[in-house]
């Protein structure tokens, strides 16, 4: 034998111990994600690599191998069972916004009234556009202390001659939701940080928030980027629902103000993402 093939004799049998090691810590791995998914519900990178200690990197190739067998679903920054979502339904065209005011008016009479003892406590303050966030306004007429900023035309006539002081971006107004849009506005805002956002959605999904506009969809973005909480105000008719525009995923949220629970895989991706879900009551406390 040649000296030369000494060390590779040795060798062979050492490598394939410490890829036997590491298959089983892996199998470990595992075996205890899929124990903690199974316990809480959604399971988060950070936490998993903390509780296993090891780096965030594993983890993902842990939750990659995993839903690679079927036995998890990941999304942005966790993992959730791998069970289907409710079906999701897709929305094609915009009800006018007289017809979506219509539209479950005691829900988002109450989720405007939770929104808006939320938002109460700040000083500057962006409404997007929408029927909850129009009837938001009336519980925000007393606060000398706000600044309310928005796109919305109706929410600015509604809160004319308000207590708070009202700047509205200026640009193109988008007819029937009586919206600014385009470069001019956006560019206004983008300029500005606000304390306390509140985003209207046509939909939300374990993929995130849709609407169907292009124009509003990208005044909704500079709300979201330039905020300090970001809350999205969603009655519950809206889970699972999609439209034309993807607008952010769940993980850009802070706060989701609805009027009944989500569906629970729903609950599971919003409690992964980390988005409070609140409740709101209607007055007779249904």
């Amino acid at each position: 034998m040649h000296d030369h093939d000494k060390p590779a004799g040795h060798g062979e049998p050492q490598l394939a111990r410490e890829r036997d090691r590491a298959r089983l810590l892996s199998r470990g791995r595992h075996a205890r994600i899929l124990e903690l998914l199974a316990a809480a519900g959604s399971v988060t990178v950070s936490a998993l690599a903390a509780e296993l200690d090891v780096s965030d990197m594993t983890i993902r190739r842990d939750l990659l191998e995993l839903e690679g067998d079927g036995r998890l679903r990941r999304i942005h920054g966790g993992a959730v069972p791998a069970e289907s979502l409710p079906p999701v339904s897709m929305d094609s065209e915009e009800p006018s916004f007289d017809a979506r005011l219509r539209q479950r008016r005691e829900a988002k009479e109450a989720i405007a009234a939770a929104a808006a003892d939320i938002v109460a406590r700040y000083r500057t303050i962006a409404l997007d556009v929408g029927t909850t966030t129009f009837l938001m306004a009336s519980h925000l007429k007393a606060l000398p202390h706000a600044r309310i900023f928005t796109n919305s035309l109706r929410i600015a006539a509604a809160l004319d001659g308000a207590a708070p002081d009202v700047y509205v971006a200026g640009g193109r107004v988008r007819g029937d939701e009586m919206s600014t849009f385009g470069p001019s506005a956006t560019a206004q805002f983008e300029a500005l940080w606000f304390d306390v956002a509140v985003i209207g959605v046509s939909g939300i999904t374990a993929e995130g928030l849709f609407d169907y506009s292009f124009e509003d969809a990208d005044m909704k973005r500079v709300y979201l980027r330039r905020s300090g909480l970001k809350i999205v105000v969603c009655d519950s008719a809206k889970f699972q629902r999609m439209s034309l525009v993807h607008l952010a995923p769940l993980s850009d949220v802070n706060v989701l103000v609805t009027d009944a629970e989500p569906p629970e895989r729903l609950a599971a991706v919003l409690a992964a993402s980390r988005v409070e879900v609140r409740i709101a009551k209607s007055p007779a406390g249904a």
